[in-house]
């Protein structure tokens, strides 16, 4: 008898105002059980070179929901103007404005079941998905 495959998540991040993977992210993940349960931390990341978190740790069988959480404050304050920043971070090599500080993505899990959330993001805007 076979074990049922594990629900797992990942995640890469495309700074899609560079028009490249957002390296150095701080990523945590939670998860809960049932829509009004409460939330527990269950693992942590930071992206890698190509922008992606591939070490989240599968998630407890009776998970129903999970979160993404993106430090993206911290990762547009390393941005620097001479890596596509804002005009308004100045000269003197300050971060790149960010709307955003941190991004929050919950969704649904079937048991057994793959989810992939990339987070396409800019200063001032995100979109996310489910991926493959």
């Amino acid at each position: 008898m076979t074990s049922p495959r594990p629900t797992s998540v990942s995640t890469h991040i495309l700074d899609t105002g560079l028009g490249r993977p957002a390296a150095g992210v701080a990523v945590s993940l939670s998860v809960r059980s049932g829509p009004g349960g409460t939330w527990h931390e269950h693992g942590a990341s930071v992206t890698d070179a190509d922008g992606r978190c591939k070490d989240l740790p599968a998630l407890a069988e009776g998970t129903t929901h999970a979160r993404l959480e993106f430090a993206t404050e911290a990762y547009f304050a390393g941005r620097t103007a001479g890596q596509g920043g804002s005009a308004d971070a100045g000269s003197s090599g300050e971060g790149a404005v960010c709307f955003f500080p941190e991004v929050a993505i919950t969704f649904a899990v079937d048991p057994g079941e793959h989810y992939h959330v990339p987070l396409l993001l800019s200063p001032f805007g995100y979109s996310v998905y489910r991926g493959s």
